[in-house]
């Protein structure tokens, strides 16, 4: 069995303008691997939906090229390049059955016959657990139905790469989660290679095995989730996974990967130096705030004095607001559990947090 191709999908110096002046992607080199689920991640403008359209054949780059199993694509057009494609907006042919959505690609390509056409429609369905609808008209469908189907149309004829632009924007929340395990399902059956375009952090980290965060036409930190989101390489990438509390100060000593920090209001914080390398630097402390203890014991480098300005119920997690280091909105998250200590608004706290989990950041 052959190894899977780490550069299946390669771009290589790429720029992207649609004026001839400013770039919207900017010297972009990616490597995505055979099997892949990688996600591109990003604000809007950030540059992530012109490169998947560059990667689909829908925009050309301005400089440099796009690699697909090793072949330049950036000159050939975006129905020769079998890609599967699912838009946020389905692009179903709402004169079609579901069963014709679905035969349309395997029949503009002629390799099958209608009995061999049939069965891998049939077969394609039952796999987004769609079998039996075959005959209903996508206007008879509800939205998740929908785009199951788009799914579906879009792995019928066994593409090599899957391109996918933010398809669950449309849906309401409890069956965007949904959606977003039945994908990664799939992925995981099937192991097609898909690029899959999201501004929703909370769809990058539940189905990709990579993401790459974009943001102002450069790719800003290319890693698992779990490595985003416990290492954030800079202060962009620390705000836009997850919550964060971010304290301000100036680098005062550098010992190994270790800064000291000091703070507007004069308080010392060990943190684990990251883009703090200068004595006199400014610099921004990123701390999560499920990583904030309560009464921390004595091995806890970092232990301040709070004090509790609101409480937010949410269910499995208490949100506490506390001010802070000279901050009044510190937040610290409680897991809803008998274990951890209760508090209320105006309460006196010791909050402490290890100096593996605060990033001294640019």
């Amino acid at each position: 069995m052959s190894q899977p191709k780490p550069d299946f999908v390669k771009f290589k110096q790429i720029d992207k303008s649609y004026d001839g002046k400013e770039l919207v992607v900017k010297n972009l080199n990616l490597d995505i691997a055979e099997g892949e689920f990688l996600t591109l991640l990003g604000p809007s403008g950030s540059g992530k939906t012109t490169t998947l359209m560059m990667l689909a054949g829908f925009e050309t780059p301005t400089n440099g090229e796009v690699f697909l199993d090793g072949h330049p694509i950036s000159s050939i057009p975006p129905y020769k390049r079998g890609i599967g494609m699912v838009f946020q907006n389905y692009a179903l042919f709402p004169h079609l059955s579901v069963f014709e959505n679905l035969a349309f690609p395997l029949k503009v390509r002629k390799l099958m016959s209608d009995d061999e056409i049939s069965e891998k429609v049939n077969r394609t369905l039952d796999m987004v657990s769609l079998g039996g609808f075959g005959k209903r008209m996508p206007g008879q469908l509800s939205g998740g139905q929908q785009q199951r189907v788009a799914v579906a149309r879009a792995l019928v004829f066994d593409p090599k790469l899957v391109l996918m632009d933010e398809p669950l924007g449309a849906l309401d929340k409890n069956l965007r989660e949904s959606m977003q395990y039945e994908l990664k399902s799939i992925h995981e059956k099937l192991g097609v290679t898909v690029v899959y375009v999201t501004h929703d952090q909370d769809e990058a980290l539940t189905m990709s095995n990579r993401i790459a965060v974009f943001n102002d036409g450069h790719v800003q930190q290319l890693s698992t989730p779990d490595e985003l989101y416990e290492r954030p390489v800079n202060s962009f990438v620390a705000h836009f996974i997850g919550e964060n509390n971010t304290i301000s100060g100036v680098v005062k000593n550098i010992d190994g990967d270790e800064a000291l920090i000091e703070t507007a209001s004069g308080e010392l914080i060990k943190a684990r130096a990251v883009l703090a390398n200068t004595v006199g630097d400014k610099s921004t402390i990123s701390l999560r705030p499920e990583r904030v203890v309560i009464n921390p014991n004595a091995s806890v480098e970092n232990q301040f004095q709070s004090t509790v300005r609101g409480i937010i119920y949410h269910g499995d997690h208490i949100r506490v607001q506390v001010a802070v280091l000279g901050s009044n909105n510190f937040i610290l998250k409680i897991p809803n559990s008998s274990s951890h200590p209760g508090v209320a608004v105006g309460d006196v706290i010791k909050l402490g947090w290890s100096v593996e989990d605060c990033r001294a950041l640019d």
